[in-house]
């Protein structure tokens, strides 16, 4: 596994990290944890070294598996998580209504004050078991906290020695750039994949330009890019895509055929087009690593055999046009 700067950070991260949202099994239809346990454990054997997660996954269920899934592995995970989405505080900016994991109604805001943060991570430390975060990220931004307060607070944190570095999820150019005023940004982790190339227009060129590491988040978008994602799929309630647009069937049926064309590259290198797609995330400009999730061994295999892919440039080329080829969704 190749291992990568994370910015200016000091942290190494490995090109493929460990995706745990789908850990907490809210949003995606529920999860089994003794096979996200071996999932990730057998990620560290493989190098997949970084395990990013957050307290909004499953309301601090993925927390809790990435916690027991390390214990006496410390040394040998980076370990990311995120504050700034309260279920069980309604103070701050209104997000969404969900629904935790029981079935139970709740509502989600986003809070980026000092004291929400402060308290989020001592929470965050005792559900992972460990004493130091190593990536701690703001996961949205919160428009009605100063930025300012948010940093200092993230500043305050690494100064007790709570947290090793810092980063930001799902921010503006300028949101960045006003948090760079206040502290030493780590990290972005915005969406990125074939078909959701919206931060190459800013996002990634500021991140480039200033060395922020990039953490691409939904790399084979939700599965969509696997080709898995068959026409008599039916998602149950409670898997969010059910509701996305490219999976829709007339947007899905798009994409399949675009695949089609990704398949012999695939095949050349004896890859799936969940390793082709993740190969050709991290062979980006500015890509840091790609936050692949696996809900069992045999996945977490294919995504670490990923990063051993030697696609051509012509090839990484190829790719892009044949992808680009497919108009977004309406």
């Amino acid at each position: 596994m190749e291992f990568r700067d994370l910015g200016k950070s000091g942290l190494q991260v490995p090109a493929v990290s460990f995706g745990a949202w789908a850990a907490g099994g809210w949003m995606w239809g529920g999860t089994d944890d003794q096979d996200i346990l071996r999932a990730i454990r057998k990620g560290l054997d493989l190098g997949i070294a970084c395990v990013d997660t957050a307290p909004i996954y499953g309301m601090g269920h993925s927390e809790t598996v990435v916690g027991k899934a390390i214990e006496g592995r410390r040394g040998d995970v980076l370990v990311a998580t995120k504050c700034g989405l309260r279920w069980d505080l309604d103070e701050g900016q209104f997000y969404f209504h969900t629904r935790m994991n029981d079935g139970v109604p709740c509502a989600v805001y986003r809070n980026l004050t000092r004291a929400s943060i402060l308290h989020e991570c001592e929470q965050s430390l005792r559900r992972l078991g460990i004493e130091t975060i190593d990536l701690y990220q703001c996961h949205w931004p919160d428009v009605g906290t100063p930025i300012e307060e948010t940093v200092g607070a993230l500043n305050e944190l690494r100064q007790q020695g709570k947290i090793r570095a810092f980063g930001v999820s799902n921010f503006s150019v300028e949101q960045l750039a006003e948090a760079m005023k206040y502290g030493p940004l780590a990290s972005d982790q915005p969406k990125y994949n074939p078909l959701e190339r919206d931060i190459e227009t800013d996002v990634l060129p500021f991140c480039i330009e200033h060395d922020i590491g990039v953490l691409a988040y939904s790399p084979i978008a939700q599965g969509l890019m696997t080709g898995k994602v068959a026409m008599d799929r039916v998602f149950p309630e409670g898997d969010q895509r059910r509701d996305k647009p490219w999976f829709r069937p007339e947007n899905r049926k798009r994409v399949l055929d675009m695949l089609s064309n990704l398949k012999p590259i695939a095949a050349d290198h004896g890859a799936t087009l969940a390793q082709l797609t993740i190969n050709w995330v991290i062979r980006q400009k500015g890509i840091t690593s790609a936050l692949v999730g696996a809900r069992d061994e045999q996945q977490v295999a294919e995504n670490a055999k990923a990063s051993e892919l030697q696609l051509t440039d012509g090839e990484v080329a190829a790719i892009r046009e044949f992808v680009e080829a497919v108009s977004p969704p309406e």
